[in-house]
């Protein structure tokens, strides 16, 4: 109770008080609903493909229709946490791949292998994002597929620059080689999940081998000579930046 200059007395709510308290309780209730809603929506994908409804994500969490729409606007929200949901699960694999102290070769095949692994576990999920960004259903705000790109290609850049620069080479590659590297990658996904001519691990081999053909091309021709096999000294001090990584995360959580 506060005793105001006009003499009212009126109740005022300290911080950490108990409304906070209810509040901030609500608040994680309705985030651990959205992630088992989500949890839902990947099994209904699973079992109903692209098309799924959101009469499928309601029986598959056990709950009735207008409940779900309490948590999500509309069938595009529930996509968006979808795409948020496989981003998180992506970069979770990434991240250790391209901090591996490797040799050359295998650390490209581990980051390779870990994008590779993520789409052959989640196929509709990447499917339906990859869909939307076709066909332009989502607004650009919402384009999972190109954001996860420009994340993907920015923490590349920094690897890359580092590599490039230790070496005596120009820097100023690094950006357009990670958009190409990354663009490589997805669209020789895309192709695999569609034909499945051939099993994960020759897939990951020969995308590898694409991808160091180019870079020891490159370095060849400014004279320099890298065992594919041994690691480099240099991968002890190169690392992907704790600022970086969390950069990303952050921009996963939209910010949060």
């Amino acid at each position: 109770m506060t005793i105001m200059p006009d003499g009212v007395k009126r109740n005022r709510k300290e911080p950490g008080s108990a409304g906070d308290a209810r509040r901030d309780r609500w608040k994680a209730h309705r985030v651990a609903r959205r992630a088992e809603f989500v949890e839902a929506a990947l099994r209904a994908l699973d079992k109903h493909g692209i098309e799924f409804g959101m009469e499928d994500v309601a029986g598959e969490a056990g709950v009735t229709k207008p409940v779900l729409y309490r948590h999500f606007t509309d069938k595009a929200d529930l996509h968006l946490a979808l795409g948020q949901h496989g981003t998180k699960i992506l970069f979770n694999r990434l991240m250790p791949a391209l901090n591996n102290e490797l040799a050359p070769v295998p650390r490209i095949r581990s980051v390779i292998d870990a994008f590779f692994t993520t789409i052959d576990e989640y196929p509709n999920l990447y499917r339906l994002l990859v869909q939307g960004s076709h066909t332009g259903d989502r607004g650009p705000d919402t384009d999972i597929v190109n954001e996860d790109k420009e994340l993907i290609a920015t923490s590349v850049t920094a690897v890359l620059g580092d590599y490039m620069r230790a070496f005596g080479l120009d820097s100023g590659a690094a950006e357009p080689w990670a958009h190409g590297v990354v663009g490589l990658v997805q669209n020789i996904g895309e192709w695999w999940l569609g034909r499945r001519s051939m099993g994960r691990d020759s897939v990951v081999e020969y995308t590898t081998q694409i991808i160091w053909a180019a870079i020891d091309g490159v370095l060849r021709q400014s004279g320099i000579t890298v065992e594919p096999n041994k690691p480099l000294e240099i991968n002890k001090i190169i690392q992907m930046s704790d600022a970086l990584a969390n950069a990303e995360l952050r921009a996963i959580d939209g910010g949060a």
